[in-house]
């Protein structure tokens, strides 16, 4: 164990935090970088000049995999707020290296692989699962990280998360008030967080208006899932009026799949998805939906996870931030 390990070990901090503490990087807090010094004195830690110098060279990466399909680089709702991210970060000389993965297991090993071979100094969780073994990995491995979303023990590590689970409350209270009387819901896999939190919702929803039709499909979080689970939905005795969608992604491919059947959304059937992606303005007509109600999401993880690196403690760096509606032409009174 080199006395690098043993220093940060004993303070209980991360080899980066301790790095940065004795560096003088000004993302480590005033009190943590003279903690980090008195230790270091008490146990006559001398760093290793060759090294030291190297390290204030070398820009420090930043870690996020992203979930890909063929021929595509991961959901674009994350696409905007990580460049936000990158940006911030740019500015603390942390680069924001992005990993296109393909399954659970790929992804495992290429953060085996980065953490093995000292190619990531700190990492940022995105699309988070109920049971995330990247974060229980990454607290063994003692790497600062920050998370998009919740986990089911989000009380011990930080996170920035979206209230969905009340966004999806608030639409399907709204459709039920605009005469809805068979709301389904277009789910995505629910070890997902994101996921069953807005399922959560959409139940929560139901049962305060007194509606026990609870028309639901599973599919994947895309345009080909969402399509798929509306002609599935439609092909029912009794089709649903009005379907509140888990992604913007999936409710762009039951917009496709309603115009199949002739119907027109906002008209013979109410549509709602979330995340306000970019696309969702100019599908025809224009998709009603949600979003978290703040624009500079990204640069809150770039600083949340600075806070990390500079030795904040995680329970003091977890957000849920509100949910917005936006609504549009696919939503309206049942016909």
């Amino acid at each position: 164990m080199s006395s690098l390990k043993h220093l940060a070990q004993s303070l209980g901090l991360s080899i980066t935090t301790v790095s940065r503490a004795l560096d003088g990087y000004s993302d480590v807090a005033p009190a943590t970088r003279e903690r980090v010094r008195a230790a270091a004195q008490a146990i006559h830690y001398q760093p290793n000049s060759a090294a030291r110098s190297l390290r204030r060279r070398k820009a420090e990466a930043v870690a996020v995999t992203l979930p890909t399909e063929p021929g595509r680089f991961g959901p674009p709702t994350f696409l905007n707020m990580l460049a936000a991210c990158g940006h911030r970060l740019a500015e603390e000389g942390l680069d924001l290296m992005l990993l296109p993965t393909a399954g659970r297991v790929e992804e495992m090993e290429t953060y085996r692989r980065l953490l093995d071979g000292r190619r990531a100094d700190a990492v940022i969780v995105v699309r988070t699962r109920l049971d995330d073994e990247r974060v229980a990995f990454l607290k063994e491995r003692g790497i600062p990280f920050v998370t998009h979303g919740r986990t089911a023990r989000s009380d011990e590590h930080a996170f920035i998360d979206g209230d969905g689970e009340a966004g999806f409350r608030e639409a399907a209270r709204h459709l039920a008030s605009l005469g809805h009387r068979r709301i389904a819901h277009i789910a995505a896999p629910q070890d997902l967080t994101f996921a069953h939190l807005r399922r959560k919702g959409w139940l929560a929803a139901l049962e305060e208006v007194g509606l026990s039709d609870r028309p639901e499909c599973t599919a994947q979080p895309t345009e080909a899932g969402g399509y798929e689970a509306a002609r599935w939905l439609m092909q029912q005795r009794t089709p649903p009026t009005a379907l509140l969608c888990a992604t913007d992604s999936m409710a762009i491919g039951a917009l496709s799949a309603l115009k199949e059947k002739g119907l027109m959304a906002g008209r013979d059937i109410a549509v709602i998805g979330h995340d306000n992606l970019p696309a969702a303005a100019f599908t025809d007509p224009p998709l009603s939906t949600m979003e978290i109600a703040a624009p500079d999401v990204g640069r809150q993880l770039a600083e949340m996870l600075i806070a990390r690196l500079g030795g904040r403690d995680s329970r003091e760096l977890q957000t849920i931030l509100p949910v917005r509606q936006v609504p549009r032409i696919t939503h309206g009174p049942v016909n």
